[in-house]
């Protein structure tokens, strides 16, 4: 089926809002389209066994046996209908419309109504019937033609998200919330399973597949159809969940449709509530999560299972941010791999989409930093591959895979790729939201993009080696480490004089400390008396200090909280003042506090001498502050400069255009 077709079929199903305009918020028209596109496609896929079906239910009617078995057996597939009503026979019937529809709803298997109890569906029977549109929509959907070798599962795919896209503009949702391009999920699915190419093709092989954000399954179902194209006798489960209802259902009745079992797609949260049974593995792993969504409502959770499981949970690495989720996905798709065997075997592979930020966010110790750590030190990044800008429909922003894996080949062990596929689009004849670039896949006349990133991932190690390499630009190898630093601090000592001034006496006044001494006043009216009233040195005014004090008949306080308050209000910063110490040791000046990054594995007393110490000699570091960070600056190394236009060309330009623009105004003048 080509894309018109398709379209066509979603224009039709659409068509059902201008008989909801008034009656209907346009927010609302996808909660009666989207569920009545789901019972037609399934009253569809079931026509030729209905009447099997039928025959079935009558035997087991009457009797104590369960015949769910046996009406799925008669079915076909793992849902059916026991009911002889069909869409057409309850148009024919507009008085008991409302009443069939729901007897007709209600007489499917459970797993079918579960599908459509998401869209609330009864409770919108009711009100259409109220309004009078009962009649009008039932109509509408007995003439849309879904059956199967009409509209195969592929096709179907996109129908629902054309639907589901516009039903997002409508309610000024994100249509990226539920489902990713169709040519962006395809190059994803060969990154993730083209190196396994040689272990599916061996007969009987069994895979499974899990996305924790399956939307409405467009992953899942290329993932399945990648490894049958490889090996048609496969064997592929797939397993997901989602928050979002209606996407739910839309992905549930696909599995339903397809042979596939739908109670795999757990609806919930991910994080908080995670519908598959805690230490459940799985050979795939891929997912598109939201960018950028904060996990406030699950922060409770999240950091209990941090707090108390640490390692032993999904969490231990650390917490991102709140208001970025995305590592968080990633850290519970890292939970589900098989374990490596002894021989090399089992093991999984993962895919995810980013933005740029789980890249660089975060300073080193920082949540973020931390979860880069863990996955670098434990080698399981294989690969970040740059995409092309405005590839989403719901962002413009530039886009990342992230390529995991736990039995990384002996090329890759230790190493990281990446591979800069951002100049690999063509521009979109119509723009779809924000997407106005996509993914070339070699049909009607445009490059394959799709296949030309694929090759070069698989060349990557090679391409990055070979200078010759045509491609060699856009591929770069890196050591695990080469991401990894030491956060160090940098002190220099504080230097101060010491000075009686307006603004150095009303600090000390303001101070709590000395405001609470009992002589405090008298000891303001001396120190305000002295002749001399400025130092060099602390032990200098210390003395003139405490001789005003005498003089003036009161005492000198004691104490360390006095003498600090004292230093810090009167001891003013001077480059050529005296430097402070404490215990014998320079005292650090924490407003010349600086920070440097340090490549992991130099000696940062090394870095000190050779960077620092040329421009401030008496500087040392902290190293009771030091800490480990990573961070991936993808851009940085595949920045390329451009040198500045000469200026005479400027020149010649910016004259160029005062003659158009004096020629310009002489025609108006004429």
């Amino acid at each position: 089926m080509n894309s018109s077709k398709h379209t066509e079929l979603a224009n039709h199903a659409w068509s059902v809002a201008d008989l909801l305009r008034g009656d209907y918020k346009q927010s609302d028209y996808g909660k009666v389209i989207l569920p009545f596109t789901v019972l037609r496609r399934l009253e569809c896929v079931l026509e030729p066994t209905r009447q099997k079906v039928a025959e079935t239910a009558a035997i087991y009617e009457d009797q104590e046996i369960d015949g769910d078995h046996f009406l799925r057996r008669a079915s076909g597939h793992s849902f059916y209908n026991k009911s002889a009503l069909t869409l057409k026979k309850i148009a024919a019937d507009p008085q008991n419309m409302a009443k069939n529809l729901t007897v007709y709803v209600g007489s499917f298997s459970e797993n079918a109504t579960d599908v459509l109890d998401k869209f609330e569906f009864a409770q919108q029977i009711k009100k259409l019937d109220a309004a009078g549109l009962l009649y009008k929509v039932v109509g509408k959907f007995t003439d849309l033609d879904l059956r199967p070798e009409i509209v195969p599962n592929h096709n179907m795919g996109y129908i629902f998200e054309e639907l589901i896209r516009r039903f997002a503009e409508q309610s000024n949702e994100t249509a990226g919330e539920h489902f990713t391009p169709r040519e962006v999920i395809k190059l994803m699915v060969n990154l993730l399973i083209a190196p396994d190419g040689d272990a599916l093709s061996v007969p009987g092989v069994v895979r499974t597949v899990m996305d924790p954000a399956c939307g409405t399954g467009g992953m899942l179902s290329a993932a399945e159809e990648h490894i049958r194209a490889l090996n048609p006798d496969a064997t592929v489960e797939v397993y997901g969940q989602e928050l979002n209802p209606e996407s739910w259902a839309i992905c549930r009745s696909d599995l339903m449709i397809k042979g596939q079992y739908p109670e795999n797609i757990a609806f919930g949260n991910s994080f908080s509530d995670p519908g598959q049974k805690r230490g459940e593995k799985f050979d795939y792993l891929l997912a598109n999560p939201p960018f950028g969504v904060e996990w406030k409502k699950v922060k409770e959770e999240v950091e209990y299972e941090h707090r108390n499981l640490g390692d032993a949970g999904r969490f231990g690495a650390g917490l991102p941010r709140i208001n970025d989720g995305s590592l968080l996905f990633l850290q519970h798709m890292i939970s589900m791999m098989k374990p490596v065997d002894v021989n090399g075997g089992g093991g999984s592979r993962i895919a995810i989409v980013f933005n740029g930020s789980p890249l660089f966010t975060g300073a080193a110790g920082s949540g973020e930093s931390e979860i880069r750590r863990w996955i670098l030190e434990n080698d399981w990044l294989e690969a970040i591959v740059a995409l092309p800008d405005q590839l989403f429909y719901n962002t413009g922003i530039s886009t990342y895979f992230w390529i995991l894996t736990n039995r990384k080949d002996a090329q890759h062990k230790g190493k990281v790729v990446l591979l800069d596929a951002r100049d690999q689009w063509v521009k979109m004849r119509k723009s779809l939201g924000d997407k106005r670039k996509e993914l070339g896949d070699g049909e009607n006349g445009k490059p394959n993009h799709i296949a030309d990133i694929t090759r070069l991932y698989g060349d990557a190690v090679a391409a990055a080696a070979d200078a010759e390499h045509p491609l060699h630009s856009k591929v770069k190898v890196f050591d695990n480490s080469a991401f990894g630093y030491q956060r160090i601090t940098v002190e220099r000592p504080l230097k101060l004089r010491f000075e009686l001034t307006e603004e150095t006496l009303g600090a000390l006044e303001a101070s709590k400390v000395f405001q609470k001494l009992p002589n405090a006043s008298v000891l303001l009216d001396a120190f305000e008396s002295t002749n001399v009233r400025s130092w060099a040195t602390k032990s200098e005014a210390w003395v003139a200090l405490k001789d005003a004090a005498v003089a003036a008949g009161t005492t000198w306080p004691t104490g360390a909280p006095f003498n600090k308050a004292l230093r810090d209000s009167v001891g003013v910063r001077d480059p050529e003042g005296e430097v402070q110490k404490i215990k014998g040791q320079s005292e650090p000046d924490s407003e010349l506090r600086d920070y440097e990054n340090v490549p992991l594995g130099e000696a940062v007393e090394e870095y000190l001498k050779r960077e620092v110490h040329p421009h401030v000699p008496e500087a040392w570091i902290d190293h009771t502050k030091t800490k480990i960070g990573y961070e991936i600056p993808f851009t940085r190394h595949f920045y390329v400069y451009e040198p500045p236009r000469p200026l005479t060309d400027i020149d010649a330009e910016l004259k160029e255009l005062e003659a158009e623009i004096q020629a310009l105004l002489g025609e108006v003048t004429e």
